[in-house]
């Protein structure tokens, strides 16, 4: 097969001056004037092609009639290597063969024959294949160039130029789809320009395609601007075009309100929107929560006789069952019924997916039954939901089950089925059931994901198993290497279960494999070891963190709050110095730390100054620094400065910062200035917590103010707790209003009494003489297996000695003795006893009572 007539004189010369510039004619011409020149060489194959020889037009012409050729003449003196590319041109000329063009890829015709050869032979395949309307062909010769320039670093936007698409539309349209369809969007808009600027026009379907393609890559400037200049300059926008704009107003950059100028526009034109233009729009409506709009919208176009399909009605059905709203989605599904719309595979799961997501399995299961009765088979992911459903309400045998019984019948699972089931077992503990699964997934050689292995080993650190670093094995094994997420997860659940060395030994497991260590992993441990008050041992993980780049100033934070938890301000502050020596610089963290051991140690003046720096370096000292600033003031009793402090302060006091100045002004006994910051943080919008309520309960019980104290207590918003409960029954207790204090007693929850909540209520009663009811609670503290401190005794003891209670006083004391609590000095004195170190206490007879 070969060209039997060439359409466009222009297209002729082209392929002419090709040939010409490959070298396969001499330079000497002889001019051929002729008239009709197409019909002298019709036939099945151009004689000129036939003949290996061409002809090509000047451009000028004798007459208007009258074409003028210039036929060169070939000549023997062209080389190999070009003959060779002309034979390839060729043999596509004669026979249209696209296994003649393959055998020559672009990138080794430019190996072999140079830049410009193969330029001049490929823009002639082009084109002889674009003329023959040829569109895969031309797609992939085109595909094939685009990507060589690419790789080669030439410019992609002289293609349009160097191939000769400016003489076709074909073509050029061909080169519009090549580049869209593999995301070189500007290069696409750029053919398209040069197109128009030279009186081409480009195709409806290659714009609409750009069109497309631009929406799915959100460029919304784009694609506004190519939708205008078509309906400037053309093509004008069709059904497609509108339906594409559709789809980008209603799924990618979702206006409604452009979707209905779409509408609008389209019924102006008098363009009919298809089903997938309504069944678009729709889906965006239901989108942005519009459902009951959106059904409002299909009755309109049913009545209406406008095209309606399933997906219409899915797209509402999908949205109420997202909103749990399954009983309106079932209303909807017997509608599209009833108007004789036959629901699809899709209609029926999107309401099976529903109903087991709201737990009506019963209904569920009813529906692919009732799929099955319409021939309608349910896939995998109908059945997957029904499994879904099942773990949701706990049913695991059933779901397990129904899965075996499912692939009995030949059904063949993916891993999102057992991924659902792996789930449900894991939720109820049942983590052999969920290993099983696994090791199922595997020998059937569904690869399991990451998700799997992350989730039994969350499960299994919940549990405090030892399991998880086996399935940490398996997962390495798989191929699967866990995300920092797991691995810090675990590191984490090891450090919270105490298990620092498996920690830290998880660590290195997780760096020979290949896994990058994190500043989260080894925080962890630092933190724990500085929480178990061993801040010396987090110490020597430094080192390890520094040789696997991985020391931060979190870590160095916590090593510096956990020696100043312990009093040792002066390791705090040499690593301190050594971190700015290693380049980790100090944070607002940092800063604040040091600021809170000077105010530990006294040293106020010192902490202020630094505070003054932080702000001079510019980094900001937040709520906190200036919160633990003021509680040094307040704790060394500078409640004056805590307070000029606080009205400098530019952020926002929290409560803490308003509980710490409240327990500064009820030290020194200013509760009328604790009572107006009370006041002052409730107008600014800080609720104040239970901490607030006890300071200020404690303030007034401690300066006999108990009636106002215990209105503030009934006041309390939050459930007070033990510190509270302690507060008022302690300050009840010493007003002597007993009685008071042992119904607010027994207003505590179970097991919240402390022994010093108990010793306050013993205390009160043993000051009223009421030795019965103080021994009944010193009783009760024992069965709630509290164990009475060395205060508790001391009670008992004065209230025996008062009472001329001798021997019951002498009892409690040996019970001290036989409990390894020593006793202090007043206990001594009330019994007049002589002090005796604590290697005596084992001998009872070591203590004699002294004679009356």
């Amino acid at each position: 097969m070969g060209f039997g007539l060439l359409p466009k004189k222009s297209s002729f010369n082209l392929i002419v001056r090709g040939l010409d510039q490959l070298g396969f004619f001499k330079r000497h011409i002889f001019i051929i004037k002729a008239r009709n020149f197409c019909r002298k060489y019709y036939g099945s194959c151009s004689v000129v092609f036939l003949e290996d020889s061409c002809s090509s037009s000047n451009g000028e012409s004798g007459s208007e009639n009258e074409a003028v050729f210039v036929v060169p003449i070939r000549t023997t003196a062209y080389s190999c290597k070009e003959r060779k590319l002309y034979s390839v041109v060729t043999r596509i000329n004669k026979s249209l063969s696209w296994e003649v063009a393959k055998e020559l890829p672009f990138r080794i015709s430019m190996k072999k024959y140079g830049f410009s050869q193969s330029i001049n032979g490929f823009r002639m395949i082009i084109h002889i294949f674009g003329f023959a309307g040829m569109h895969m062909e031309v797609y992939a010769l085109f595909y094939d160039i685009v990507f060589y320039f690419l790789k080669a670093g030439f410019d992609l936007y002289k293609i349009f130029h160097l191939f000769g698409a400016k003489e076709s539309v074909f073509v050029a349209d061909v080169l519009i789809k090549v580049f869209a369809a593999n995301g070189m969007l500007d290069c696409a808009i750029d053919v398209v320009e040069q197109a128009r600027k030279i009186g081409l026009q480009p195709g409806i379907y290659s714009c609409n395609f750009l069109l497309k393609c631009l929406v799915e890559a959100s460029m919304k400037e784009h694609v506004l601007n190519l939708f205008e200049e078509m309906k400037s300059f053309g093509p004008l926008p069709n059904e497609r075009t509108y339906t594409i704009l559709m789809n980008f107003y209603c799924s990618y950059h979702i206006d409604i309100e452009g979707a209905n100028k779409i509408l609008e526009e389209m019924q102006k034109r008098q363009i009919s929107p298809s089903v997938v233009t309504y069944s678009t729009y729709i889906c965006g409506l239901c989108r942005v929560g519009e459902a009951d709009f959106a059904l409002d919208f299909v009755r309109y176009l049913r009545d209406n006789n406008e095209p309606l399909n399933c997906y219409c009605y899915n797209a509402i059905i999908r949205r109420y069952c997202a909103t749990g709203e399954v009983n309106k989605a079932l209303r909807v599904f017997d509608e599209m019924n009833s108007f004789g719309i036959i629901p699809d595979i899709y209609s029926y799961s999107i309401l099976v997916d529903g109903l087991c997501k709201c737990q009506n399995l019963e209904k569920a299961i009813n529906l692919i039954e009732e799929m099955k009765a319409n021939n309608i088979k349910p896939t995998i992911v109908t059945y997957s939901s029904l499994l879904n459903g099942f773990c949701k309400i706990g049913a695991m045998e059933v779901a397990i089950k129904t899965f075996y019984e499912l692939e009995n019948s030949g059904y063949k699972f993916d891993q999102l089925a057992y991924s659902i089931l792996i789930n449900g077992f894991c939720a109820q503990g049942n983590l052999t059931s969920a290993y099983k699964l696994l090791v199922e997934m595997i020998n059937k050689k569904l690869a399991p994901e990451s998700s799997h292995y992350k989730r039994l080993i969350h499960c299994f650190c919940q549990m405090d198993s030892s399991n998880k670093v086996e399935y940490l094995s398996m997962m390495v094994q798989e191929g699967y290497l866990p995300d920092n997420i797991t691995f810090n997860f675990m590191v984490n659940c090891y450090c919270t279960e105490g298990r620092v060395t498996e920690a830290l030994q998880l660590i290195d497991k997780m760096v020979n494999q290949g896994i990058t260590s994190n500043k989260y992993a080894y925080n962890a441990v630092i933190n724990r070891l500085c929480k178990d008050k061993k801040p010396e041992k987090a110490l020597e993980v430094i080192p390890i963190m520094l040789k696997r780049n991985s020391l931060h100033v979190a870590s160095c934070n916590s090593l510096i709050d956990g020696f100043a938890k312990q009093s040792d301000s002066e390791k705090a502050y040499m690593l301190h110095e050594n971190m700015q020596k290693l380049g980790i610089y100090p944070n607002v963290i940092t800063w604040t730390i040091l600021v809170n051991i000077l105010c530990m140690t006294g040293q106020v003046g010192k902490a202020n100054e630094l505070l003054r720096d932080i702000n001079m370096m510019g980094l900001n000292p937040d709520t906190i620094s200036y919160t633990s600033m003021i509680a040094g003031y307040c704790k060394n009793g500078y409640v004056n400065e805590a307070f000029k402090l606080f009205k400098k302060m530019p952020c926002m006091p929290s409560v803490v910062t308003y509980n710490c100045l409240i327990d500064g002004c009820c030290q020194v006994n200013r509760m009328d200035k604790a009572f107006m910051l009370y006041q002052r943080m409730q107008k600014v919008g800080v609720t104040p917590d239970i901490i607030t309520y006890t300071i200020l309960i404690d303030g007034l019980c401690k300066r006999s103010k108990v009636g106002k104290a215990y209105k503030l207590f009934r006041e309390m918003e939050s459930d007070p707790d033990k510190v509270a409960y302690t507060s008022m029954i302690d300050g009840l207790c010493k007003m002597r209003y007993v009685s008071e204090a042992f119904n607010l007693f027994k207003e505590i929850p179970a097991n919240m009494p402390s022994v010093i909540t108990y010793s306050c209520l013993i205390d009160g009663f043993c000051k009223e003489g009421r030795m019965d009811k103080a021994e009944m609670l010193l009783d009760e503290l024992r069965r709630q297996n509290v164990s009475p401190d060395v205060k508790t005794y001391n009670i008992m003891i004065c209230g025996y000695k008062r009472r001329g209670q001798l021997d019951l006083a002498y009892d409690m004391f040996y019970e001290m003795i036989d409990e390894a609590i020593l006793p202090d000095d007043v206990i001594y004195k009330t019994l007049g006893l002589k002090r005796l170190d604590k290697n005596m206490m084992s001998n009872k007879t070591e203590f004699a009572k002294p004679n009356p």
